[in-house]
């Protein structure tokens, strides 16, 4: 079962700046991105030659989470912030743990949104599902994705590399605190966020700047701050802890990663 995106019509692609799922396609090697997606991510690939590495590794915890979650027993995710698909999906994860495994991608970039049929592809078991709609949209989002998702029963939620693009003025924390409140007891929140904490401080600042610079919003986060987002939430084993050290047992390494660090902390809480 699938479900077509809810929307009237295709909104228009703004192409004149870098888009956060257009620049994350580029750093994956991916060509759905444009000539400004590609500037900014060459400027700061030229500043710290790592961030592609670092992207995969952050994608690397995404499908472990996912994989891990499917194992306990978890049969549906909502995916927002989903980017432009890339394989795996976070639903290919979860349907080969658990082929019934019911999943709803939300993003607000329209490119993501003229891709949304390959990621409507999965098992005949299983459901999915995608909205069209702006992370800080919560009431519609949970509308639309109650079409697929029984928020009745537990739900994982994933908000992986999304939040650090939201500032804490943009309401990043009431955000997470509206959607965790919807969820079921038993459900999850899977989450990581770039942070300053393992670069050096200059190095930290120029990244920053030259996203703002570029027309990206980015909101890199203390551990402390991160911490935040897990509010009323039990962290599940280990914790708050880097991307990649998030039970790395669960996938094979990314090429390259030796000696990288992602720069990203990397939580699951439960909701008791």
């Amino acid at each position: 079962m699938t479900q077509t995106p809810q929307t009237p019509e295709t909104p228009q692609i703004d192409t004149s700046k870098p888009h956060p799922a257009r620049l994350y396609d580029w750093y994956l090697g991916g060509k759905d991105n444009y000539p400004p997606d590609e500037e900014l991510g060459r400027q700061l690939t030229a500043f710290a030659p790592v961030i592609p590495v670092m992207a995969r590794m952050n994608r690397a915890f995404t499908l472990r989470a996912t994989r891990r979650l499917a194992g306990l027993g978890i049969r549906q995710f909502l995916d927002i912030g989903t980017g432009i698909p890339t394989e795996p999906n976070l639903h290919q994860a979860a349907q080969r743990i658990s082929p019934d495994a019911r999943v709803v991608y939300c993003d607000n970039d329209p490119v993501v949104l003229a891709h949304a049929q390959a990621l409507l592809t999965g098992t005949p078991e299983g459901a999915l599902g995608y909205v069209q709609a702006d992370a800080r949209e919560t009431g519609r989002i949970l509308e639309e994705a109650a079409g697929i998702l029984d928020f009745a029963q537990p739900v994982a939620l994933s908000l992986n590399a999304l939040l650090h693009f939201l500032t804490d003025e943009d309401g990043a924390y009431e955000l997470v605190a509206e959607l965790t409140a919807r969820l079921a007891p038993g459900s999850y929140l899977v989450v990581s966020h770039l942070t300053p904490d393992f670069h050096p401080e200059e190095a930290s600042r120029k990244v920053h700047e030259m996203y703002r610079a570029g027309g990206v919003t980015m909101e890199m986060r203390t551990r402390e701050r991160f911490a935040r987002f897990f509010d009323g939430l039990e962290l599940v084993s280990p914790g708050i802890v880097a991307a990649e050290e998030w039970h790395p047992e669960l996938g094979e390494p990314v090429a390259g990663q030796d000696g990288v660090h992602s720069g990203a902390y990397a939580g699951v809480g439960r909701k008791g």
